[in-house]
């Protein structure tokens, strides 16, 4: 159960990275998706990381 539990916490310490990226590619003049794409992409990441960083704490108090 620790070794799935770390696998998430790693998984949800990636998606808030990416979401970091994706947030700070908003700021990068002449980035190729449009806007309205980066920021749709950054909130997913971020609330799957959310979710998953959730379940890993509930796992973890187990």
């Amino acid at each position: 159960m620790k070794a799935v539990t770390s696998v998430l916490f790693l998984l949800s310490i990636l998606l808030f990275a990416g979401a970091i990226w994706n947030a700070l590619a908003l700021k990068r003049p002449g980035f190729y998706p449009p806007k309205q794409v980066l920021k749709k992409r950054a909130a997913a990441l971020a609330g799957v990381g959310v979710i998953i960083l959730l379940v890993s704490v509930i796992l973890s108090s187990f």
